[in-house]
Order: C-alpha cells, then sequence, then structure tokens
C-alpha cells in the first residue's frame, strides 16, 4: 500500500513510460561493442560505495573505451572524486530532492547501459531508466519496478546473496564483465595528507606515536556498541599501553557523543571526529595501528587503505558486509541475535551489541598491538593519486 502521493504518481508514470516505450530491452539484446557510456549506481552510505569499487572496476575493465559515470551520495562523493575507473559523477541529493534535475543531469550523457550496484528505492531503478539509459541491471530484481529491468528473470532477493561484494559483481557479471580483484579501490589524493599530520601536531601527536581508532558511533543504534564499553575499553588499553593514543572518529554531527566518551576515558584521547574534510580521513585511519568499530562506513574505508580492525558485529552479519579479504589481519567478532523476530538495523536498541564483552576485544586489539607493524601491508588499490 502507498502512502506516499509522490510514490504512486511516480510508479503510475513509469509504467505510463514503459508502456511507450518500443525499445527492445532484454539482456539478450546488449551489444557490448556498441555500448559507448555507462552509468554505475552506488547512491547511498560510505560503505555501500566502498563495496561497490570492485565491480566498477570490472566495468572499466570489460569497457575500455566507454564513459563510465557513477550517480554518488552527494555527502559523500569526495571520497571517490579520484576513482580511476569513473569519467564522471553525478550528486544523488537523496529521496526526491532535486529529482528533476539529476535526470536532466544524467539524460546528458546518453547512457547506453545503467547498473545498480546499490540505491534505495524507489529512486534508483526510476532514475535510471529516465536517465535514457536502454539496458538497466539490478541485483535484487524482486521490488516493484522490476519492469524496468533488463534481467526480470530469474527473480532473485536480498536472501540470494551472502557477501556484499560479490552481489555487486555478480551485477557486472550479467553485462559481460568478469570478476577479478575483489579490493576496494580507495587511492589516496597526495595533497590531503598535509593537513592531517598538521591535525596531529596540533594535538601534540608526532609521526611515531602508536594510534588506537575507536568509530563509536554508527548509522543505526543497533550497530553501535554501548558508549562505556567504548570507555571502559579506552581506560584499560591507556593503562596497558601508555605510549598509545586513542583517536576517535565520525562525523561533525557525532563529535559531541565522541567528545563525551572521550571525556569519560581521560587522558591519551583526542576527538578526531569533524575536524577533518572527508576526503582527508583516509590519511587519518591510515596512520591507526588498528581500528575498533562496528559495522560503519569507516570500518570499510579502514580496510581498504590497509589499517586492521577490530569488528563488532551482532544485528548485522559479517558475512555480508564484514571484512572480505586480508582476513588474517582482521578480528570480526560476531554475536548472536537476541530477539526473534530481529528488526536488523531498523531495531532502536542495543541488545545485541551487550553480548560483545570488553574483555574480548581488548584481547583482539591486544593481538593486533603486539604485531610488528612492519608486517602491515597496504591494499594495492589504496595507492597514493594526486586529485
Amino acid at each position: 500500500m502507498r502512502l506516499h502521493p509522490i510514490d504512486a504518481m511516480l510508479y503510475l508514470f513509469m509504467h505510463l513510460c514503459k508502456a511507450m516505450d518500443r525499445r527492445k530491452t532484454d539482456l539478450s539484446r546488449i551489444d557490448t561493442k556498441n555500448v559507448e557510456s555507462i552509468l554505475v549506481v552506488s547512491s547511498t552510505a560510505i560503505g555501500d560505495t566502498l563495496l561497490s569499487t570492485p565491480a566498477i572496476r570490472a566495468v572499466r575493465e570489460h569497457f575500455t573505451r566507454a564513459r563510465i559515470v557513477a550517480l554518488l551520495n552527494r555527502d559523500n562523493m569526495e571520497l571517490f572524486e579520484n576513482n580511476p575507473h569513473i569519467d564522471g559523477i553525478v550528486p544523488f541529493h537523496g529521496g526526491y530532492k532535486r529529482f528533476l534535475r539529476t535526470i536532466w543531469r544524467l539524460r546528458k550523457h546518453k547512457f547506453d547501459l545503467a547498473l545498480i550496484f546499490h540505491g534505495n528505492e524507489p529512486q534508483a531503478t526510476p532514475m535510471a531508466y529516465l536517465s535514457g539509459a536502454r539496458f538497466i541491471i539490478k541485483l535484487p530484481n524482486s521490488n516493484e519496478y522490476r519492469f524496468l529491468l533488463s534481467n526480470r528473470e530469474p527473480v532473485c532477493t536480498w536472501d540470494d546473496f551472502t557477501q556484499a561484494v560479490e552481489h555487486r559483481l555478480l551485477v557486472a557479471e550479467l553485462a559481460g564483465c568478469q570478476a577479478g580483484d575483489r579490493r576496494m579501490v580507495l587511492p589516496l589524493g597526495t595533497d590531503q595528507e598535509a593537513p592531517v599530520e598538521e591535525f596531529f601536531q596540533s594535538k601534540g601527536i608526532g609521526p611515531s606515536v602508536p594510534l588506537v581508532g575507536f568509530q563509536v558511533a554508527a548509522s543505526t543504534v543497533s550497530r553501535m556498541w554501548f558508549a562505556e564499553k567504548f570507555i571502559e575499553l579506552g581506560r584499560q588499553l591507556t593503562a596497558q599501553y601508555p605510549d598509545i593514543r586513542i583517536v576517535i572518529t565520525g562525523s561533525p554531527q557525532e563529535a559531541e557523543y565522541a567528545g563525551g566518551i572521550a571525556a569519560a576515558i581521560g587522558s591519551n584521547v583526542i576527538v578526531a571526529a569533524g575536524e577533518l574534510r572527508l576526503k582527508q580521513v583516509p590519511w587519518l585511519v591510515r596512520r591507526f595501528r588498528l581500528l575498533v568499530t562496528g559495522d560503519t562506513g569507516i570500518m570499510h574505508l579502514a580496510i581498504a587503505v590497509g589499517t586492521p580492525v577490530v569488528a563488532l558485529y551482532a544485528a548485522a552479519d559479517a558475512r555480508m558486509t564484514g571484512p572480505y579479504y586480508d582476513n588474517d589481519r582482521h578480528t570480526v567478532i560476531q554475536k548472536h541475535r537476541t530477539c526473534d523476530p530481529c528488526l536488523g538495523k531498523r531495531c532502536p536498541f542495543q541488545w545485541c551489541m551487550v553480548n560483545i564483552s570488553v574483555e574480548e576485544v581488548l584481547s583482539a586489539a591486544a593481538k593486533i598491538l603486539k604485531t610488528p607493524e612492519s608486517s602491515r601491508s597496504v591494499s594495492s588499490a589504496a595507492v597514493s593519486r594526486d586529485d
């Protein structure tokens, strides 16, 4: 049942447009040699888009001469401005904000093919169709707009996929792209390192000081570990390792929450939440010996730049969105869900996270801290690159 009138009007309008469309759009009609312009869609959160980068690379390697334009979330697209596999970015403003203006910008590119790796409905598929793309590929293909897709059969749901990177690579494979390197792509802009070093210097932290990152907030409450547990972890870490400094990361909106946790920990802790531009955060995280975090975008960012993570999972499933490579260097603490049925990311509580103890997180962190830093490898996809 449709409660939003715009949703209902869009649905009816899309059915009308499709009924009048005489183009043959099933997958068997794609002639990859004639594909000159491609739209790739990953318009949600930072982590979702990072998980899409291996598939975008596969598209670039297959369609070597095509122009590839990405529809990305306006709030995080600067992280991907120097991605070597895309030729341009169109910002997605969320929901129906600037909906028609965005479609107008997309239509200028005269797309032959649209690949939706991750995008919220009901906007993502209609926008891809209204961009003018003849062929549109998306998985899962079970939602109400599947009549617009070129891959309407067989019908797949989220239950048919077990890992997010593989899910996106399957979308690319439907367009003839061969899955290769599974590593995420996040080149480090060389001009963004200096502001990070200046930030550390302003806090009295030199280049040799070992740093441990805490990402204390998350996009949903269900993915957040308790503040008091982060506080206890911070106190024990700084007591056992007096030379380390804890850096609490986060967005500007999370700065106050992060500041409260930092104040409770006491000494040897600084707050970086809201202090740097988003494109500078990869350099910040690159300095960490490890990052303690829930299922967050910065967790994926850390994996992409080669920083070990201690990833805390309960309501979310680490098999779907957890570390996918270099698993000998990352630690996942996965606990069971406490409620049935589980509300997942819609849950307003943290009941599942209570099952993760400070002691086991401390043990996982200690194991990484005892590993020589010289053994840390850098992802080949996270090389430095001028903007």
